[in-house]
């Protein structure tokens, strides 16, 4: 993807910042000074990769000073999940409202099969603007993130709608640990493993999980499963 490309890609997230909740309770100084800055940081990002994005060279682009910055955004990590806020917001809109199978409108077990499975599909895609920004965050930050919890909560929620009797957001934690970046660029580069088959394995994991309390209630009624039964 040339740098063009990827640039209007990541300004067509940043447009609608005016009308974010936050940025409309802002003096209108501050509103200008941070889109200003969130649209310089897009365009360095894109042209440079966000490895090799420095704060002062967001500033001078900008035209703010430096200090303007780092009150705005705390460091360079929280300017960088700023922009993964931006720019995940469509996929979190289509996972919360979209259609289904990933949003309302299928049974849970059917949305935490195609969540995870886009998550990886997004993780291996080299376009994915989320999936870049979110690599160059360090572990703890990104998932403290409202990003990081977000996608948490609607592991968590799905999980307990499926009936599943568990510690639901213990498990959440666990099933996503499967579709991090680490795990899944480990697999990927150094196991030579095919997107395809990390996305059935989330598949099967899912299967699993919720198939758990079938198990426990064949064994209540008296009904031993036989190792042919069991998963």
């Amino acid at each position: 993807m040339t740098h063009q490309v990827l640039t209007l890609r990541l300004l067509s997230v940043l447009r609608p910042l005016p009308l974010r909740n936050d940025v409309a309770a802002e003096r209108a100084d501050a509103a200008r000074n941070r889109a200003r800055l969130l649209e310089a940081a897009a365009r360095l990002v894109a042209e440079r990769g966000a490895e090799h994005v420095t704060m002062q060279e967001v500033a001078e682009a900008a035209g703010v000073g430096k200090g303007t910055l780092f009150r705005r955004f705390g460091d360079r990590d929280g300017l960088l999940l700023a922009l993964l806020g931006e720019a995940e917001a469509g996929f979190q809109e289509a996972y919360t409202c979209g259609p289904p199978p990933l949003g309302p409108g299928a049974p849970a077990k059917e949305r935490l099969t195609a969540f995870g499975c886009a998550l990886i599909e997004r993780i291996a895609a080299d376009a994915d603007l989320g999936a870049a920004l979110g690599r160059e965050v360090l572990h703890e930050r990104r998932h403290a993130s409202d990003t990081g919890r977000a996608i948490h909560r609607h592991a968590s929620t799905l999980l307990r709608e499926t009936g599943v009797d568990a510690d639901h957001d213990m498990l959440a934690h666990a099933l996503l640990a499967f579709a991090d970046f680490e795990t899944a660029d480990y697999l990927r580069h150094e196991c030579e493993v095919p997107v395809a088959r990390l996305q059935a394995t989330w598949v099967d994991l899912v299967r699993r999980v919720t198939r758990a309390d079938e198990g426990d209630a064949s064994m209540t009624a008296g009904t031993r499963p036989t190792h042919d039964d069991l998963p």
